[in-house]
C-alpha cells in the first residue's frame, strides 16, 4: 500500500509539473509570434534619464577592462552615464586595471569613478555603498564579465518607460560568451536560453512577473531606497529584491533586445560550486517567503513562491522519488534471474505491465517537452536551431540536467544545517575567469 502511494504521488507530482511547465512554453511561442520582426526600433527616446551603471568586481582583472569598455561605449548620451567601478576586497591587479581604462583618451571627461572598496556584505554590500552615492535616477548592473551590448541599456530604459510609475525596474538577457568552449558551457547555454527566452518571457507575456537577473538590469533609484535597498549579505540579492519589488505591487519589465554577454563555469566542479550558492540564496528566499501564501499579499507574490516552492521542493523530490522507483525495480529484475520468489518493490499489479507503460509514457513526454523548450527558444535566436543543438539537448538530458538533483539535495542539506547551527551559510566562491 506505501509503496502503491508513493507511485501515485510521484505520478500526480510529473504530471503536474509537466502540465506547468507547457503554460510559460505556450506563452512564450505566443509573445515570439508578435516579436517576430528582425528590425530592431532604436529611435530616440522623448527623454533620456541619468543611470548610474555599478560594477561589483571582486578579483577580476582577467575581465573588468573589456566590461568596462563596453560599459563606456554604450549607445547612451554620455552626459547621462555615471560609471561606479568597485573593486570589493581584491587582492589582484583589478584596479590597477580599471585604471588604465579611465586614463584612455577616448574617455577623457567621462564620469567614472574607481572605488578600492575594503567592506563586507558581498555584492549586495557594493550595490548599498553604490546606492549611496548614485547620482542618477535609475542604477544599472552589470558584473564584472558581462558585457552589454551597445544598445542593452537604451533598450533597459525604454522598457521603465512605458510605464515609469509601475516598473521600477526592467530586466534584459544574458548570453553566454564561452558558449562553444566545451560540452559542460554547451549546456548551460542552452539552459541560460531556456530559462530567459521561454521562462522569463513566458511569465512576464502572461502574467507580468519579471525577475531581475544577477546582471544587464536597471532599478529605480529612489525606490531601492524607499525598500532598504539590497540585504547584506545575500546569495541571491536578485531573487530576493525581486519578491519586495512584487511585494509592493510594483512591476519589473521586460527588456527582451537587451543583451549581455557573460563567461560560464568551464569546470563541473566551478559549476557545481557557482550553482550551489544560487539554489542556497533562492531557498532561503523561498523559505522566507513562504508566509506570503497565506496572507494577503498580491497574487504575483503568491504566484511567484508557488512556483518556487513547487520547482524546489515538491518537483526536486517528485524527481528524487521516481529515481529510487526506477533502481529499485531494475534492482529487483536482476535479482528476479537468480531467485524467482523475488517481486518487484513497486507494482500496481502482478505483471506490472500497466506501470512499466506508464513510466515509459511519462518518460517520453517529458523528453519531448524538455526538448520542445529548447528547440523553441533556439528558434527565437537567428541560426541558433540545429540538429547539433537538439543531440546536445538529448545527451544533457541524461547528464547535465541530473546535476541539478545532486545540487539540490546538497542545497537543502546545507540550509538546514546552517538553520540548525545557527552558522552563517553566506560563503561566497569565486567563479574563476579567463581571458577573451
Amino acid at each position: 500500500m506505501i509503496s502503491q502511494s508513493l507511485m501515485i504521488f510521484t505520478l500526480v507530482s510529473i504530471w503536474f509539473s509537466m502540465g506547468w511547465a507547457l503554460v510559460p512554453l505556450f506563452s512564450s511561442v505566443h509573445f515570439w509570434l508578435k516579436h517576430s520582426d528582425f528590425k530592431v526600433d532604436t529611435d530616440p527616446l522623448s527623454y533620456y534619464p541619468k543611470v548610474t551603471i555599478v560594477v561589483p568586481a571582486h578579483n577580476e582583472d582577467v575581465v573588468i577592462a573589456q566590461t568596462a569598455t563596453a560599459i563606456l561605449n554604450l549607445n547612451y548620451p554620455v552626459d547621462r552615464v555615471e560609471l561606479l567601478l568597485f573593486a570589493d576586497n581584491c587582492t589582484d591587479n583589478t584596479y590597477a586595471e580599471m585604471q588604465k581604462v579611465k586614463a584612455l583618451p577616448q574617455f577623457a571627461g567621462r564620469n567614472i569613478t574607481l572605488i578600492n572598496r575594503k567592506g563586507t556584505g558581498g555584492k549586495a554590500g557594493v550595490l548599498n555603498d553604490a546606492l549611496k552615492m548614485a547620482t542618477g535616477e535609475y542604477i544599472c548592473v552589470y558584473d564584472a564579465d558581462a558585457m552589454p551590448e551597445q544598445n542593452a541599456l537604451y533598450f533597459l530604459v525604454k522598457a521603465v518607460l512605458k510605464d515609469p510609475k509601475r516598473h521600477v525596474a526592467a530586466f534584459g538577457r544574458n548570453k553566454t560568451r564561452n558558449a562553444t568552449q566545451n560540452f559542460l558551457t554547451r549546456c548551460i547555454n542552452q539552459e541560460i536560453v531556456v530559462t530567459q527566452r521561454v521562462q522569463h518571457v513566458g511569465m512576464w507575456h502572461l502574467f507580468k512577473i519579471g525577475r531581475i537577473p544577477g546582471t544587464n538590469f536597471i532599478i529605480n533609484t529612489d525606490y531601492v531606497k524607499s525598500i532598504g535597498g539590497w540585504r547584506n549579505g545575500a546569495l541571491t540579492e536578485d531573487t530576493d529584491i525581486s519578491f519586495k519589488i512584487m511585494e509592493s505591487g510594483k512591476l519589473i519589465a521586460l527588456a527582451y533586445n537587451s543583451e549581455a554577454f557573460q563567461q560560464e563555469p568551464e569546470t563541473v566542479r566551478t559549476y557545481m560550486m557557482q550553482r550551489k550558492r544560487w539554489a542556497k540564496g533562492n531557498y532561503e528566499v523561498v523559505i522566507s517567503n513562504f508566509k506570503n501564501l497565506f496572507n494577503r499579499s498580491n497574487w504575483r507574490v503568491k504566484l511567484e513562491v508557488f512556483y518556487y516552492s513547487c520547482t524546489f521542493f515538491w518537483f526536486n523530490a517528485a524527481i528524487i522519488l521516481s529515481d529510487v522507483i526506477f533502481f529499485a525495480n531494475i534492482v529487483a529484475m536482476v535479482r528476479y534471474l537468480f531467485d524467482s520468489s523475488v517481486t518487484l518493490p513497486f507494482a500496481f499489479d502482478p505483471s506490472n505491465i500497466y506501470m512499466a507503460q506508464l513510466l515509459l509514457f511519462n518518460w517520453l513526454v517529458m523528453i519531448l517537452i524538455y526538448l520542445l523548450q529548447i528547440t523553441i527558444s533556439q528558434a527565437s535566436q537567428f541560426g541558433q536551431a540545429t540538429i547539433h543543438q537538439v543531440g546536445i539537448a538529448l545527451i544533457s538530458y541524461f547528464t547535465y540536467t541530473q546535476l541539478f538533483i545532486i545540487i539540490s539535495i546538497i542545497s537543502v542539506w546545507s540550509v538546514t544545517m546552517d538553520k540548525l547551527l545557527r552558522r552563517d551559510g553566506t560563503k561566497w566562491v569565486k567563479t574563476k575567469r579567463f581571458a577573451g
